[in-house]
């Protein structure tokens, strides 16, 4: 049963590392083409979608499916690791529960 735990906890493990590099050579594509048409924006308007909207798409209409990718894989990005990392923590607490 433990070894079970073991194995998930290091499967899960290595599967962040791969999500994490999946995702981040995604991003860095989408982010070398902001960057080389000198889109900016800041984290708070990132993360509000009524600022994107308003203030950076409204600015960089001919950039607007660029950055919305972008937006869309960091986010996505985040809510999986996120999971993994409860996955991890709730299989930690099981074995050390049981144990």
């Amino acid at each position: 049963m433990f070894q079970l735990f073991y194995i998930l906890i290091i499967a899960i493990f290595v599967a962040m590392l791969f999500v994490n590099l999946f995702f981040r050579v995604k991003i860095f594509k989408v982010y070398k083409y902001l960057v080389q048409n000198k889109v900016e924006f800041s984290v708070s308007q990132f993360l509000n979608e009524t600022r994107m909207e308003a203030e950076v798409i409204s600015r960089y209409p001919q950039h607007e499916e660029q950055i919305r990718r972008f937006v869309s894989l960091i986010k996505r990005s985040v809510q999986l690791a996120s999971v993994l990392v409860l996955l991890i923590l709730a299989l930690g607490y099981l074995l050390m529960k049981f144990r």
